[in-house]
């Protein structure tokens, strides 16, 4: 991913109003993320522990999506994040649900996907982050970041359609 500047983020988001892209927590660190290891840009706001963003690239343009996170259980369990395929134990998987873009998101629906709590599927499956444990495959790297690139297109279509 090419490295993305704040006013980027900003313009990019489909499910949020000028006044909520004004607003939202945009990581001051943007200099310092490791963008040549990343397929998409995501983070938690540390000052609204219910709220996510990511952005990614797609269709030749920069799409951004504001998440709510669902609140946890607190029951030790293994999940699946339905982008990398990662596999976390306790709070390292959590639903999170994106209003739909337009008229239909001004209607109040949504949709979700059980995610990485903190975003970094890039980082799991390059090995940069370790995650407890990953499924034996025999797909190759590249095999698996296109895999992930295709479950975030869906998701993203999903949201702005």
């Amino acid at each position: 991913m090419l490295s993305l500047t704040e006013s980027a983020i900003r313009a990019s988001f489909v499910n949020c109003t000028k006044g909520e892209t004004k607003r939202l927590a945009v990581p001051r660190d943007l200099d310092q993320q490791p963008w040549h290891d990343l397929d998409f840009f995501g983070w938690r706001d540390p000052a609204a522990d219910g709220r996510a963003y990511l952005v990614a690239e797609s269709g030749g343009e920069l799409v951004g999506v504001a998440l709510r996170v669902a609140t946890q259980s607190g029951r030790a369990r293994r999940s699946m994040c339905s982008l990398c395929l990662t596999t976390h134990t306790g709070d390292g998987v959590s639903l999170m649900t994106a209003r739909k873009a337009g008229r239909e998101g001004r209607q109040g629906n949504s949709v979700g996907a059980y995610l990485c709590t903190d975003l970094a599927c890039s980082l799991y499956l390059r090995g940069r982050k370790d995650a407890g444990r990953r499924l034996d495959e025999t797909i190759t790297l590249a095999e698996k970041i296109e895999r992930t690139s295709a479950n975030l297109a869906a998701f993203l279509t999903r949201v702005a359609s």
